[in-house]
């Protein structure tokens, strides 16, 4: 008779790591507090914003008048609270880039401890028209930054 399987608790599961193209280092801050004492979960979409606009400021030409990024959708696994003070490193991994959009992994972790995982997910990330509000080619720097090895 063979044995069945645990079953996997999913929340617990973690995505094989893709290499990073970025990794942005920032403190959590005291302001970021909820009443529980922890950083509030709002909190994290900032600290990814912080990261992706990190990232991009070293990228040319990736906004223009033809075409600039939205946040098309996000998702978050909170892992584990941060308390301050507490220094973050947030890690960007590309796992798609379309015609017209990217897919970014996220990990929040510790900047002392990168086992200690506070967060993980993905944003997809689409270039727009300003005019028209359509999708727009995704630019060449950016298809060029998600191939190129890690900076920061």
């Amino acid at each position: 008779m063979s044995k069945a399987a645990a079953p996997v608790d999913a929340s617990q599961t973690r995505p094989a790591p893709v290499p990073p193209v970025f990794v942005a280092h920032m403190e959590a801050r005291w302001g970021d507090l909820d009443a529980f004492n922890h950083v509030n979960n709002a909190a994290y979409l900032v600290y990814l914003q912080e990261a992706r606009l990190q990232w991009m400021q070293g990228v040319p030409d990736w906004h223009g008048p033809t075409g600039m990024p939205v946040v098309a959708a996000a998702q978050l696994n909170y892992r584990r609270p941060i308390t301050w003070p507490e220094r973050l490193a947030v890690r960007l991994a590309c796992t798609r880039a379309g015609a017209t959009s990217i897919t970014l992994a996220h990990h929040i972790v510790s900047a002392g401890d990168p086992d200690c995982l506070y967060c993980d997910g993905y944003v997809v990330m689409v270039w727009v028209d300003p005019t028209t509000g359509q999708p727009a080619p995704l630019p060449a720097s950016i298809r060029a930054a998600v191939t190129a090895p890690p900076t920061a």
